[in-house]
């Protein structure tokens, strides 16, 4: 990937960077425990992302 980007394109990176993170530990007191992974969960290997 070129080392400038567009805005837009930027944009979309951060948010698939933050919805890479692990579920925070207060929704799995909440749930007692039975959410416990991020469905969405990616590895920078092994998905590739559509923007």
């Amino acid at each position: 990937m070129s080392r400038n980007k567009e805005l837009g394109r930027k944009v979309r990176l951060m948010k698939m960077l933050n919805q890479n993170q692990r579920v925070p530990g207060w929704v799995m007191m909440r749930t007692a425990r039975k959410v416990t992974q991020n469905p969405r969960r990616r590895n920078w290997r092994k998905g590739s992302l559509k923007l």
